[in-house]
């Protein structure tokens, strides 16, 4: 019996010159409402799919290092001429990236199933029956 082919999802920005393509299901999805989300994609919320090695990416992208609340170092990586941001790696974790749920361009992908900084959610913002909301990061 032979091992199913993994599902390969490219992300890309809006004009399509930065992209990455991921293999296999998101190891996790959830939506940050921290305020630091916000700024950086000019919405209420960041919908976010974490997802194992190996990825690859085509195309220039600009980089964006930020620390979160516990310290850690997050690389966040758009692209220089439309802006878009597509993914984001937390330094001294090499083994996993997070892609910007709408780079996929897809309604269908899978639903968040937790969300951050519940403390931070805009009130009229509702989110999917059964998704786990932490008030912080729960690290």
């Amino acid at each position: 019996m032979t091992d199913p082919i993994p599902t390969v999802r490219t992300a890309s920005c809006s004009c399509g010159q930065l992209r990455i393509e991921v293999r296999g299901e998101p190891r996790g999805v959830g939506v940050c409402h921290c305020l630091a989300c916000q700024r950086r994609t000019g919405s209420v919320f960041a919908a976010l799919a974490s997802f194992r090695a190996p990825w690859a990416v085509t195309g220039r992208a600009t980089e964006h290092v930020r620390a979160g609340d516990a310290g850690a170092r997050f690389r966040f990586r758009f692209c220089p001429v439309c802006g878009s941001t597509v993914f984001h790696t937390e330094e001294g974790v090499d083994d996993a990236v997070g892609v910007a749920v709408g780079a996929f361009g897809d309604p269908s992908f899978p639903a968040p199933e937790v969300s951050v900084y519940d403390c931070r959610r805009h009130p009229w913002v509702t989110l999917p029956p059964g998704v786990m909301a932490f008030e912080k990061d729960p690290g």
